[in-house]
């Protein structure tokens, strides 16, 4: 994982599903069009029914449900037991460990999935040898992301509250996100410096506000991983307070409070015939 503070935040934000379950209530809620991403990112991959997979940063078996009716035999692991507590597979298809060092034997895996959890890497061309290792020949990687130019709006606020609170404003640069170690762009090249064909997948989405509490919920559900990002003597609380006041002040002018989700998947594999079938097949389809 990430070194330092940055390490501390991201057990701390994985210490339990509580902030994952409210993401995922606010994004129901308020996520236009509505998009099942599990079903969708599966469907990057054309699976025929038999695989071995291995689910690294497993959590609470998003995954699980749909491979199990693909009939595949499926693995997870995470660093969180508390999250794989809540996993529905059971225990026996389970194990507590780390990408850069996986407790398997070489070439176990047809798929291995690492979603929205390589950004979380301190050395994430280390874990990516790992993934090849336990990858079969011709065997794929799956790694959903977000893109770096995710919820632009709210990037453009954050770094307004910050200018406001800062000694030195002027001097305020933009702001990094969680996923911009490993994001759509530079995922891309990452990848391919390990796999011989990549293909990417996009997702384009908005959350559409209607009242400030939902706005700010929304946000200060990933305070753990954002928090780290802000410059030096900028509290997150206060910088909470100016964002209040900003959703509030945009929502009386109008009527909505509309934030651009930009995310994806990352399919990688070293099969000449992988890339060409990833032309030929159509986006994945939109769930409901």
């Amino acid at each position: 994982m990430a070194e330092n503070g940055q390490a501390d935040a991201i057990h701390r934000y994985y210490a339990s599903d509580e902030k994952l379950r409210k993401l995922d209530t606010l994004q129901a809620r308020y996520g236009l069009p509505q998009v099942d991403f599990p079903q969708w990112a599966l469907g990057t991959v054309d699976w025929a029914g038999d695989e071995a997979v291995l689910d690294i940063g497993a959590g609470t078996g998003k995954y699980y449900r749909q491979l199990q009716q693909l009939g595949i035999d499926y693995t997870g692991i995470d660093l969180s037991p508390n999250l794989l507590r809540a996993h529905p597979s059971g225990a026996e298809r389970l194990a507590l460990g780390d990408a850069p060092r996986l407790p398997f034997r070489s070439a176990q895996f047809d798929v291995v999935m690492a979603n929205h959890v390589l950004y979380h890497m301190a050395d994430i061309d280390a874990c990516l040898r790992e993934i090849k290792r336990v990858l079969k020949p011709g065997g794929r990687l799956l790694a959903s992301t977000d893109s770096l130019h995710t919820t632009p709006e709210l990037q453009v606020l954050i770094r307004r509250a910050v200018i406001l609170l800062s000694d030195n404003g002027g001097q305020v640069t933009n702001l990094s996100q969680p996923c911009d170690a490993f994001a759509l762009e530079n995922g891309t090249r990452i990848l391919s410096r390990h796999f011989y064909a990549v293909a990417r997948y996009d997702l384009p989405s908005r959350l559409r506000f209607t009242e400030a509490a939902a706005a700010l919920e929304y946000l200060d559900c990933m305070r753990e991983l954002r928090q780290q990002n802000l410059p030096p003597g900028i509290d997150w609380d206060d910088m909470m307070l100016i964002m209040q006041q900003q959703f509030s002040q945009l929502l009386t002018l109008m009527g909505a409070l509309e934030i651009h989700v930009a995310t994806g998947a990352l399919v990688a594999s070293d099969s000449g015939s992988f890339i060409h079938g990833a032309i030929a097949q159509e986006d994945p389809p939109l769930a409901s």
